[in-house]
């Protein structure tokens, strides 16, 4: 099979009879071999029933149905488990992603330069209250990941179906895809200009409060790839530097009160100096953050995946 195309969404039955028959006139336009992978997440209107239809109209479209509402990247998870597409396409259901990008994407992956795609809508018919907290979002991804993307959100990605088979998405890692792919070994991840089109049924079921958790899952994500696996690599070296910078004030403390009384000055006692306690308070958090690490890293030890790595290919003598 040629492409599988993977839809997350949540009460969008007024635009699935219309992306569906939009995609799968570009398929057949194309001479493509696809599947349609309709994830419902938990909707409370009728999603589901549009796409019993659907499905029974065209084999080619199958559904999944969550009980409640998961999220996003548990959608994404369970459409990237089904999906059987040599090349996996995600976009969202509101008609605001234009399948007839699937084209140009497909090629982009097929040609073999690339494992992972990007759409990025430059010219975008969001509202400032969006574009501004996004901007300043991608920004920052971009410069603690490494990753030249404009747009890391965006909806309507390409990848190689061995991509969607090695990463895990969960919580709200969906924005991190590019990310966790990377982490993966999958490092040529390019980028395609997308049409953004305006909203056409039904509103956004986003608000502010996704910026705010995308830094938080961005920080999840950065700590995650980088010590996941060697946790004492961080805690254990934040915990080291604090320790000797308590344990260097407290010599200093002690040094300069028998100083003094060498010289036969009065000083005050070394427990009157705050330096002190500063000094001691590093030493504390410096032991706790070493034992943090020591922990953390039995832990890691015990995973059972403590040993799961990406391979690539293998050879046999």
């Amino acid at each position: 099979m040629d492409i599988s195309v993977v839809v997350p969404l949540f009460n969008e039955d007024e635009s699935l009879p219309e992306l569906t028959a939009w995609i799968g006139r570009v398929m057949n336009e194309n001479q493509f071999s696809y599947e349609i992978i309709l994830i419902d997440d938990g909707s409370n209107d009728s999603s589901w029933e549009v796409i019993t239809q659907l499905s029974s109209q065209n084999p080619a479209i199958r559904g999944i149905k969550f009980r409640r509402n998961y999220g996003k990247s548990a959608a994404l998870f369970c459409g990237f488990d089904a999906a059987r597409g040599e090349v996996v396409i995600t976009m969202d259901a509101d008609l605001q992603d234009s399948p007839d990008e699937i084209p140009e994407l497909y090629k982009m992956i097929r040609d073999g330069k690339f494992d992972m795609v990007s759409g990025w809508k430059k010219r975008r018919y969001d509202p400032i209250s969006k574009t501004i907290p996004s901007k300043l979002f991608n920004g920052t991804a971009r410069l603690v990941s490494g990753i030249k993307l404009h747009d890391f959100n965006c909806g309507l990605k390409a990848y190689r179906n061995t991509v969607v088979k090695s990463i895990e998405v969960y919580g709200e890692m969906h924005r991190y895809i590019p990310i966790l792919a990377k982490h993966a070994g999958f490092t040529r991840i390019g980028e395609k200009v997308v049409q953004h089109r305006p909203r056409k049924y039904g509103k956004t079921k986003f608000g502010l409060e996704r910026f705010i958790n995308g830094y938080l899952d961005l920080l999840s994500v950065i700590f995650t790839s980088k010590f996941g696996k060697k946790p004492m690599h961080f805690f254990g070296l934040m915990g080291t530097f604090v320790f000797l910078i308590g344990l260097v004030s407290a010599i200093i403390v002690g040094t300069h009160k028998l100083n003094m009384l060498a010289k036969g000055i009065r000083t005050p006692l070394v427990t009157d100096n705050p330096y002190f306690y500063l000094a001691l308070t590093c030493m504390i958090i410096g032991t706790q953050l070493f034992l943090t690490g020591f922990v953390a890293e039995l832990v890691s030890r015990s995973s059972s995946e403590r040993n799961k790595y990406h391979i690539e290919t293998r050879t046999f003598e």
